[in-house]
């Protein structure tokens, strides 16, 4: 099990940042059993067992996260934090940025992206190119920082995603032909090798909670993401 950081915990909630390449909960689905931060959850907090729509698979879990990408993930203690959690995402009240390293030089430096996602025919992976179960998908970015690496150049993107479709930046920031580095799915052979990750990261969440009260929570860098940066990002 990778190293699980606690950015943020009350009776009510958690935030935690999860690493890349954790699955977040399994499904019943799996062919194969993976290690899961699941399984992390309910044995250090085992009152969340209870808690959620599926909490079998998913207790406490309101959002996701691709196992993929790390970063900020909030977790709900109890079922009246899932219940109002869970309709403030619906209702689009959570504030998500992502930072993300990208492939070359955007023309232009911010933007918005509204390009509805469907399921691929015959796979998993979501495309703008279909009409099976395609929903609407609205991205905003911005470019933070160009840096070069050898003869390569790439972006420091901020990313704020108002919808939550599953794969929705990977597949956007690819549309742009501006694939996130280290992305094995979209991005294709030779840029998954230009890094041991992908270089997606959930920065921070931002809400209020039922009592008015207003939180701003962030989610450190992991190393692997500071050293291909290469630099001291400071936001």
């Amino acid at each position: 099990m990778k190293e699980i950081e606690i950015v943020f915990q009350n009776k009510d909630f958690l935030v935690l940042n999860k690493p890349a390449g954790l699955l977040v909960h399994g499904a019943p689905y799996f062919k194969e059993k993976q290690p899961t931060l699941v399984e992390w959850l309910v044995k250090n907090f085992p009152q969340v067992k209870k808690v959620g729509d599926d909490p079998i698979w998913r207790p406490g879990i309101v959002h996701r996260l691709d196992k993929e990408t790390s970063g900020a993930l909030l977790v709900c203690l109890h079922q009246e934090s899932f219940d109002y959690f869970k309709n403030l995402f619906a209702q689009r009240q959570v504030k998500k940025t992502y930072l993300a390293v990208v492939r070359g030089q955007l023309k232009n430096k911010a933007g918005v992206i509204n390009l509805p996602l469907g399921i691929k025919k015959g796979t998993t992976k979501r495309t703008i190119f279909s009409s099976k179960m395609t929903k609407e998908a609205i991205t905003e970015y911005k470019v933070l920082k160009e840096f070069k690496k050898g003869e390569e150049w790439f972006s420091l993107l901020e990313i704020m995603p108002l919808t939550g479709r599953t794969h929705q930046i990977r597949v956007h920031l690819n549309f742009l032909n501006h694939p996130v580095v280290g992305d094995k799915i979209y991005g294709g052979k030779k840029n998954a090798l230009l890094a041991s990750r992908l270089m997606l990261h959930a920065f921070s969440l931002e809400f209020s909670d039922w009592r008015n009260q207003r939180y701003k929570i962030e989610a450190p860098l992991p190393d692997d993401f500071s050293s291909f940066l290469g630099f001291d990002f400071d936001k």
